[in-house]
């Protein structure tokens, strides 16, 4: 699915060169003069980065930047007008701006931060739907995150210690990865009862409870030298 950019910049020579630009590069561009425009754009369609000019006529870029980032979750690039500018980036920085551009600037340069503002923008997006996920569900079994309650594909109530929960989640969180010894102790940091020397008896443990044999394991998998690894899709809820 494309990107919709939105270009703010008081210059019409500005903001028809960028959008042009990103539309060549399949990118759908709206463009507005002004904060009042750009409330128009922003209650009317979806928009996924704001190219921002600090200097605006009817507002201040960085009271606009301010109250983007208040009220919306969307990646923010600004831009300054020259370099010596450098109060004007910090305080955009410091008020939420993902990135800033100074003008006169090069088109692939910009086009190439918007693309890395992007993914990162999304990377955090779907880490966070991992964190708020309420349930995990996978071949057949759920775990409740809220009520910390893991069903069976029969439907029975599988009790958890905080450890075995603990680790659950982590591979939950991190399907057909694998993950060492030290980077499951560091996703169960949480629980004092988890040591490195214990992880493999507390997988252990764990598969007793969800794999069909636990000495001949289908879900939690040992990669040899390295740790072990979720052999099966994760769905979030």
């Amino acid at each position: 699915m494309e990107a919709h950019i939105l270009v703010v910049d008081d210059d019409p020579t500005i903001r028809e060169l960028v959008r042009d630009y990103l539309v060549e590069h399949d990118m759908k561009v709206s463009t507005a003069e002004s904060g009042a425009a750009m409330d128009r754009v922003l209650g009317a369609e979806v928009v996924d980065l704001v190219i921002l000019d600090l200097k605006l006529p009817d507002e201040d870029g960085l009271a606009i930047a301010r109250r983007l980032r208040e009220k919306l979750d969307i990646p923010i690039i600004i831009l300054t007008g020259s370099r010596k500018e450098e109060v004007d980036r910090v305080m955009g920085l410091e008020l939420g701006a993902d990135d800033y551009v100074t003008k006169p600037f090069s088109q692939r340069e910009l086009l190439a931060r918007i693309k890395a503002v992007l993914r990162r923008t999304e990377t955090k997006r779907a880490a966070r739907r991992v964190e708020d996920a309420r349930a995990y569900r996978f071949a057949g079994w759920e775990l409740n995150t809220g009520l910390r309650r893991l069903k069976s594909p029969e439907g029975e109530n599988v009790e958890l210690t905080n450890s075995e929960y603990a680790l659950l989640v982590a591979f939950l969180r991190a399907p057909q990865k694998v993950l060492s010894r030290d980077q499951l102790l560091e996703s169960s940091r949480l629980h004092d009862d988890i040591y490195d020397r214990s992880i493999d008896v507390q997988i252990l443990r764990l598969r007793r409870k969800i794999e069909v044999k636990a000495n001949e394991p289908k879900l939690i998998r040992t990669e040899r030298g390295s740790g072990y690894y979720f052999d099966t899709s994760v769905e979030t809820v």
